[in-house]
């Protein structure tokens, strides 16, 4: 082979197919036989292309983030903090089941029995799932200065109970409960939306 020949493949496809496989079998049930099979292509064009498992990774994650998980950003722009639950919610419960992926989140079903060795990817996915978490309570904080949210609410305590809601929904996918038993989360979560500020822990 030539020195400098063109890769042989789509880098953007063969992404797209490992993120795949990360999704349906997490970052440490893909073995590399598991991806290069799905990416079609060799063991070292995964490495030049894209370096080790890890990178690969990172760069699949990326990839849904900006993709499948795209929905998260849209929701954040919302006028009220309302709408902002509302397009999470409803928009999560179609993202976990969509018959063209596999079920659940792959921020959550990536890092699930990592072990020792996996250890930095399950780090850097508690470490983006605790960013996304920052992100809707500054947006909540917004709401709350604005007096879209009642006075006294705790914008913390409010992320991180429509991060558990989100997180808890994309397990229940994974496990076979249907888009519109989630759908049915997301309406009796917002049926109770805003929790009284009292409430807050």
């Amino acid at each position: 082979m030539a020195m400098g020949r063109p890769r042989e493949f789509n880098v953007d496809k063969a992404l797209d197919l490992a993120l795949q496989v990360f999704w349906s079998k997490g970052y440490e049930g893909a073995s590399m036989a598991d991806l290069t099979l799905a990416m079609g292509i060799t063991r070292p064009s995964l490495y030049a292309a894209f370096g080790n498992k890890e990178e690969l990774f990172r760069k699949a994650l990326d990839r849904y983030v900006d993709g499948p998980g795209g929905y998260v950003q849209v929701a954040l722009a919302k006028p009220t903090a309302h709408a902002v639950v509302e397009h999470l919610l409803y928009k999560a419960a179609d993202a976990v089941t969509d018959p063209d992926h596999p079920t659940g989140c792959l921020a959550v079903q990536g890092a699930l029995s990592c072990g020792d060795a996996s250890e930095s990817i399950k780090q850097e996915l508690m470490a983006r799932r605790a960013a996304g978490e920052e992100d809707l309570r500054k947006r909540f904080e917004r709401a709350i200065a604005e007096g879209d949210l009642p006075a006294g609410s705790d914008a913390a305590d409010l992320a991180r109970y429509i991060s558990a809601i989100l997180q808890g929904m994309a397990v229940q996918a994974a496990g076979g409960t249907t888009r519109e038993q989630l759908r049915k989360i997301a309406e009796m979560t917002l049926r109770t939306w805003p929790p009284p500020a009292s409430a807050a822990v």
